[in-house]
């Protein structure tokens, strides 16, 4: 093999690593369940929240999925919306703090929603809508600790909680921020949720999440600019290539000349 095609070669299997790289981690970016919308008003009411669970096996069905809710600062009026194919169980507890509230003081909450019945398989995710009454105003942000539970057995918990300014952990639990009532950012969020999850609530599919769309085109542009460095290697060893080959033949040409 002439050095110009091995070099070539090389860059080729560069360029396909990189590639490869760039997709695996798109694909992770992809198999998170998470929470739309992204973010809500302090104390918000009459709302609906939508937990998204992508299926991240190969050869497996999800099968079950338990959504825990926090209880310390807990989610008040809570309802299951009817999901077809899945059946929603929900689990109250007594809050060691009773929340005070226009229309009385409230002692219990839902603090677990397990889903069974359904399958979610291999490409597809499945919206599970969930809707309140009032969100707590008295925290930045809700954790929702979830367990996703596959045909074959395996569990995987999406429990870890993303600490301000570290990596995302490898399995981070669904995070729902609550900003400053009345701000220009979250009152539309929280007016247009109930429609835009309505709107998604077909069924499965096997669309990425919306939550990841932001990372799935910064991981886009970073696959174009792998590709581009690639076939730029490759550009420049085949000029090299061509520049040694007619060094070459000008030497052989000079060296029969004298002769």
């Amino acid at each position: 093999m002439s050095p110009m095609r091995t070099t070539l070669r090389r860059a080729g299997t560069v360029t396909a690593l990189a590639a490869a790289s760039v997709l695996a981690a798109a694909g992770a970016a992809f198999a998170h369940v998470t929470v739309h919308p992204e973010s809500y008003a302090k104390g918000a009411t009459d709302g609906v929240l939508t937990f998204r669970v992508p299926n991240e096996a190969d050869t497996a069905a999800t099968t079950k999925v338990q959504v825990f809710l926090p209880t310390d600062h807990p989610i008040l009026g809570v309802l299951v919306s009817p999901q077809d194919g899945w059946t929603a169980q929900m689990t109250t507890t007594k809050l060691k703090k009773p929340v005070k509230t226009d229309d009385g003081t409230v002692t219990d909450a839902v603090s677990e929603i397990t889903w069974t019945g359904g399958r979610i398989r291999h490409g597809q995710y499945q919206d599970f809508q969930v809707a309140f009454g009032q969100l707590p105003d008295d925290t930045d942000q809700l954790t929702f600790k979830t367990l996703q539970t596959y045909s074959d057995g395996n569990v995987v918990r999406w429990i870890e909680e993303t600490h301000k300014g570290g990596d995302e952990p490898e399995n981070p639990a669904p995070v729902l921020r609550l900003t400053a009532e009345g701000t220009a950012q979250d009152s539309g969020t929280a007016a247009s949720a109930p429609a835009a999850t309505q709107e998604k609530s077909g069924g499965s599919t096997a669309q990425a999440a919306s939550g990841s769309d932001s990372t799935a085109r910064g991981l886009g542009v970073a696959g174009l600019v792998v590709g581009a460095l690639g076939l730029a290697a490759a550009g420049f060893a085949l000029a090299r290539g061509r520049t040694r080959t007619s060094t070459s033949t000008s030497t052989s040409t000079s060296t029969s000349s004298s002769e």
